[in-house]
């Protein structure tokens, strides 16, 4: 039997296939291998950025493998390490994470892809909630989706279950990108080497900063952030990268970060 789950390193950069025929839907097996990858990922100094994609051509994932939950998998059951896929609920990972989406992205595949930092997806990528229609909670894009785009076409999509193209997902905001499936890939991974080749520790400050501002206020966050109260705030302004920065800004090179 295959591996669920493929992954392939180069140059400071994870990338994460979810390789399930042929819906690429993901059990509770699956889903604590996933979350022990990325853990492995956020724990790993040589690693600077993530990818996942699905195998073939026509999904990313299903999301939740009904099969499985009809042979016994629980639906409340251990997904392991950071909850459902290994991202959702993964406590500090402070690194860019992207999402290739190369088919039908729907369910808790839909829902990896908006615990992403970037989403990237084909021509004939195709998003939505169906759980309503399992009779069923989709509950982590019930929390993140009204925060990503409108609140009315988010609720569209949990209380109908309806479809959405790449185009309108495009339009209201949480797919980056539309590139030719053939180019995808090539463009995940042009993307990638340029958030490697960027500074480790400020993504780190951006990704806390903005997962705790998002339960507080504008001036509580700001106030964290000058009283260096974020751990990645604190550790950035007393390292080496931050004075290499103003150095190459000064001596009008390109800097040399080290992540530390």
């Amino acid at each position: 039997m295959q591996d669920p789950i493929r992954t392939r390193r180069e140059d400071g950069i994870l990338e994460v296939i979810v390789d399930r025929p042929k819906a690429n839907a993901i059990d509770l097996a699956t889903s604590r291998v996933m979350g022990l990858i990325f853990r492995d990922f956020r724990d790993d100094p040589e690693l600077r950025v993530a990818i996942i994609t699905g195998a073939g051509e026509k999904f990313f994932s299903a999301g939740w493998d009904l099969k499985a939950a009809a042979a016994g998998d629980a639906v409340d059951g251990d997904y392991g390490v950071g909850g459902f896929g290994g991202l959702q609920e993964l406590r500090d990972l402070n690194k860019p994470v992207i999402c290739a989406v190369n088919g039908i992205c729907c369910g808790g595949g839909l829902e990896i892809a908006l615990s992403t930092d970037l989403i990237l997806a084909a021509p004939h990528a195709t998003f939505a909630l169906p759980e309503i229609r399992s009779g069923t909670v989709a509950d982590a894009a019930s929390i993140k989706l009204p925060k990503r785009i409108p609140y009315h076409i988010a609720m569209d999509m949990l209380l109908t279950g309806r479809w959405l193209n790449v185009e309108e997902a495009h339009r209201w905001g949480f797919v980056n990108e539309i590139v030719m499936a053939d180019k995808l890939m090539d463009r995940a991974w042009e993307l990638a080497r340029l958030l490697a080749s960027g500074p480790p520790l400020v993504y780190a400050a951006i990704k806390e900063i903005v997962r705790d501002a998002e339960g507080s206020t504008f001036q509580t966050a700001m106030n964290k952030i000058t009283k260096r109260q974020f751990a990645t705030v604190d550790k950035l302004y007393s390292s080496e990268d931050q004075l290499e920065g103003a150095r190459a800004f000064a001596e009008k090179r390109a800097p040399i970060w080290k992540g530390k």
